[in-house]
Protein backbone atom coordinates (compact mmCIF):
# COMPACT_ATOMS: atom_id res chain seq x y z
CA UNK A 1 0.00 0.00 0.00
CA UNK A 2 1.51 3.54 -1.27
CA UNK A 3 1.09 7.01 0.18
CA UNK A 4 -0.83 8.64 -2.37
CA UNK A 5 0.42 12.90 -2.03
CA UNK A 6 2.73 14.79 0.57
CA UNK A 7 5.86 14.72 1.76
CA UNK A 8 5.62 10.61 2.00
CA UNK A 9 4.79 10.19 -1.72
CA UNK A 10 5.17 6.85 -3.05
CA UNK A 11 6.58 5.45 0.32
CA UNK A 12 4.93 1.94 1.24
CA UNK A 13 3.14 1.07 4.27
CA UNK A 14 2.48 -2.42 5.22
CA UNK A 15 -1.38 -3.57 5.54
CA UNK A 16 -2.15 -6.38 8.06
CA UNK A 17 -2.74 -9.81 6.38
CA UNK A 18 -6.22 -12.08 6.81
CA UNK A 19 -9.76 -11.05 6.69
CA UNK A 20 -9.74 -9.15 9.87
CA UNK A 21 -9.25 -5.74 8.50
CA UNK A 22 -9.87 -4.30 4.89
CA UNK A 23 -7.90 -1.66 3.68
CA UNK A 24 -9.20 1.34 1.81
CA UNK A 25 -8.71 0.74 -1.64
CA UNK A 26 -6.69 3.11 -3.44
CA UNK A 27 -9.00 4.37 -5.62
CA UNK A 28 -11.41 5.00 -2.88
CA UNK A 29 -8.35 7.05 -0.61
CA UNK A 30 -7.78 9.31 -4.12
CA UNK A 31 -11.38 9.78 -4.19
CA UNK A 32 -11.89 11.27 -0.35
CA UNK A 33 -8.43 13.19 -0.25
CA UNK A 34 -9.60 14.99 -3.57
CA UNK A 35 -13.25 15.46 -1.78
CA UNK A 36 -11.37 16.75 1.57
CA UNK A 37 -8.71 18.85 -0.23
CA UNK A 38 -11.06 20.90 -2.44
CA UNK A 39 -12.86 21.78 0.94
CA UNK A 40 -10.07 22.04 3.37
CA UNK A 41 -7.21 23.22 0.89
CA UNK A 42 -5.00 21.98 3.25
CA UNK A 43 -4.27 19.44 6.17
CA UNK A 44 -1.19 21.82 7.68
CA UNK A 45 -1.59 21.37 11.30
CA UNK A 46 -4.55 19.89 11.59
CA UNK A 47 -5.43 16.97 14.50
CA UNK A 48 -6.98 13.83 13.13
CA UNK A 49 -7.96 10.33 14.31
CA UNK A 50 -8.57 7.28 12.21
CA UNK A 51 -10.93 5.09 13.78
CA UNK A 52 -11.36 1.13 12.82
CA UNK A 53 -7.38 2.00 11.54
CA UNK A 54 -5.77 -1.18 10.39
CA UNK A 55 -2.92 -0.31 8.55
CA UNK A 56 -3.20 3.41 8.98
CA UNK A 57 -2.71 4.30 5.75
CA UNK A 58 -5.84 7.45 6.05
CA UNK A 59 -4.00 9.23 8.59
CA UNK A 60 -0.83 8.62 7.59
CA UNK A 61 -1.78 9.87 4.18
CA UNK A 62 -3.06 13.36 6.56
CA UNK A 63 0.39 13.06 7.87
CA UNK A 64 2.25 13.40 4.82
CA UNK A 65 -0.07 15.96 3.51
CA UNK A 66 1.19 18.14 6.72
CA UNK A 67 -1.66 17.33 9.17
CA UNK A 68 0.36 18.17 12.97
CA UNK A 69 -0.99 14.69 14.72
CA UNK A 70 -2.95 11.37 14.41
CA UNK A 71 -4.82 8.96 16.57
CA UNK A 72 -4.91 5.92 15.44
CA UNK A 73 -8.04 3.83 17.11
CA UNK A 74 -7.66 -0.41 16.47
CA UNK A 75 -9.04 -3.30 18.10
CA UNK A 76 -6.89 -5.85 16.31
CA UNK A 77 -3.71 -6.23 18.49
CA UNK A 78 -1.57 -7.40 15.17
CA UNK A 79 -3.21 -4.46 12.93
CA UNK A 80 -1.59 -1.86 15.95
CA UNK A 81 1.87 -3.23 16.11
CA UNK A 82 1.15 -2.62 11.94
CA UNK A 83 0.64 1.09 12.76
CA UNK A 84 3.59 1.64 15.11
CA UNK A 85 6.25 -0.29 12.89
CA UNK A 86 4.15 2.06 10.10
CA UNK A 87 4.88 5.12 11.65
CA UNK A 88 8.59 4.29 13.02
CA UNK A 89 9.12 3.58 9.12
CA UNK A 90 8.16 6.95 8.09
CA UNK A 91 9.38 8.93 11.15
CA UNK A 92 6.43 9.65 12.36
CA UNK A 93 6.41 8.02 16.16
CA UNK A 94 6.13 11.02 17.93
CA UNK A 95 3.20 12.37 16.01
CA UNK A 96 1.00 9.46 16.89
CA UNK A 97 -1.08 7.90 19.16
CA UNK A 98 -2.75 5.27 19.42
CA UNK A 99 -5.75 3.94 21.36
CA UNK A 100 -6.28 -0.58 21.49
CA UNK A 101 -9.87 -1.07 21.84
CA UNK A 102 -13.25 0.29 19.93
CA UNK A 103 -13.82 2.37 18.00
CA UNK A 104 -17.26 2.49 19.22
CA UNK A 105 -16.14 3.50 23.16
CA UNK A 106 -13.78 6.06 22.47
CA UNK A 107 -12.46 7.69 25.31
CA UNK A 108 -12.52 11.24 26.55
CA UNK A 109 -10.01 13.51 24.48
CA UNK A 110 -9.99 16.89 23.03
CA UNK A 111 -11.45 17.64 19.71
CA UNK A 112 -10.18 16.23 16.18
CA UNK A 113 -10.44 18.73 13.23
CA UNK A 114 -10.60 15.71 11.22
CA UNK A 115 -11.65 11.88 11.40
CA UNK A 116 -11.72 8.91 9.49
CA UNK A 117 -13.85 5.78 10.05
CA UNK A 118 -13.62 2.78 7.86
CA UNK A 119 -15.69 0.88 9.70
CA UNK A 120 -16.42 -3.13 9.07
CA UNK A 121 -19.53 -3.55 6.44
CA UNK A 122 -22.36 -4.07 8.17
CA UNK A 123 -26.05 -1.92 8.56
CA UNK A 124 -25.97 0.89 10.19
CA UNK A 125 -22.08 0.29 11.06
CA UNK A 126 -21.69 4.19 9.84
CA UNK A 127 -24.53 5.55 12.11
CA UNK A 128 -22.94 3.89 15.20
CA UNK A 129 -19.75 5.93 14.13
CA UNK A 130 -21.70 8.80 14.22
CA UNK A 131 -22.72 8.25 17.60
CA UNK A 132 -19.85 7.17 19.04
CA UNK A 133 -17.91 10.14 18.03
CA UNK A 134 -20.92 12.76 19.31
CA UNK A 135 -20.45 11.15 22.42
CA UNK A 136 -17.01 11.15 23.41
CA UNK A 137 -17.19 14.46 21.73
CA UNK A 138 -14.47 14.39 19.41
CA UNK A 139 -15.24 16.44 16.35
CA UNK A 140 -14.34 19.77 16.87
CA UNK A 141 -16.94 22.58 15.64
CA UNK A 142 -16.10 23.00 11.98
CA UNK A 143 -14.37 19.62 11.89
CA UNK A 144 -14.94 16.58 9.60
CA UNK A 145 -15.79 13.04 9.68
CA UNK A 146 -15.64 10.74 6.50
CA UNK A 147 -16.89 7.43 6.65
CA UNK A 148 -16.73 4.33 4.57
CA UNK A 149 -19.72 1.99 4.18
CA UNK A 150 -20.78 -0.75 1.68
CA UNK A 151 -22.13 0.64 -1.30
CA UNK A 152 -26.28 1.28 -0.61
CA UNK A 153 -25.39 1.66 2.77
CA UNK A 154 -27.04 5.09 4.40
CA UNK A 155 -25.26 7.10 7.32
CA UNK A 156 -27.63 9.07 10.19
CA UNK A 157 -25.91 11.98 10.51
CA UNK A 158 -27.59 13.09 13.65
CA UNK A 159 -26.53 16.56 14.27
CA UNK A 160 -24.07 16.85 11.32
CA UNK A 161 -24.43 18.28 7.73
CA UNK A 162 -23.92 15.35 5.42
CA UNK A 163 -21.55 17.48 2.63
CA UNK A 164 -21.05 14.55 0.08
CA UNK A 165 -21.88 11.03 -0.23
CA UNK A 166 -20.35 9.48 -3.49
CA UNK A 167 -20.23 6.00 -4.38
CA UNK A 168 -16.59 4.44 -5.24
CA UNK A 169 -16.74 1.31 -6.33
CA UNK A 170 -18.28 -1.17 -3.54
CA UNK A 171 -17.94 1.66 -1.31
CA UNK A 172 -19.76 4.46 -0.16
CA UNK A 173 -17.68 7.71 1.00
CA UNK A 174 -20.31 9.72 3.37
CA UNK A 175 -18.52 12.99 4.32
CA UNK A 176 -19.99 14.79 7.53
CA UNK A 177 -19.58 18.24 8.98
CA UNK A 178 -20.29 19.67 12.58
CA UNK A 179 -21.33 23.42 12.06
Amino acid sequence: MRIIAGDWRGRTIEAPAGQATRPTADRVRETLFSMLASRLGSFEGLRVADLFAGSGALAFEALSRGAASATFVESNPKAAVLIKRNAAKLGAADRIELFSGSALALPKSEPFELIFADPPYSPDAGSAVVQAVAKAGWLAPGGWLSIETAKGDCVDPADLAIEAEPNVGRARLTLLRRL
